[in-house]
């Protein structure tokens, strides 16, 4: 896994705490709460499955980080779409969403090859 995926879900993270504040600045607190919770725990399962007991473990761990980041690709597109964040905003956020994605599920491919031979 390297750190690439571990520097950048947690940049990533950076960056939604800082949209999370703005937004409840903004008095946005529902849609807000559930990006962060999302945004967040992306992070915290990469982070986590440095420290799996075995490799479904670790694959487990990185799975769940796959859909919370799913999920807050999601909070990112009904954001956009009710105006409570800029296109600017929903870009840069989106492609870091969407890259960490893609790395996710080619770890836990490569992963769950390794696992099966």
């Amino acid at each position: 896994m390297g750190n690439v995926l571990k520097e950048k879900s947690f940049d990533f993270a950076i960056k939604v705490v800082q949209l999370s504040k703005i937004l409840q600045n903004e008095n946005e607190f529902v849609l807000s709460k559930q990006f962060l919770r999302s945004g967040t725990a992306i992070a915290a399962l990469v982070r986590e499955s440095q420290n799996a007991e075995s490799l479904k473990d670790f694959i487990h761990k990185l799975s769940i980080a796959q859909k919370e980041c799913d999920e807050t690709l999601y909070w990112l597109e009904l954001l956009i779409e009710t105006e409570f964040i800029q296109e600017f905003q929903f870009k840069i956020l989106h492609n870091q969403c969407t890259e960490i994605l893609k790395i996710l599920k080619s770890v836990i491919l490569t992963s769950k090859q390794k696992l099966n031979s």
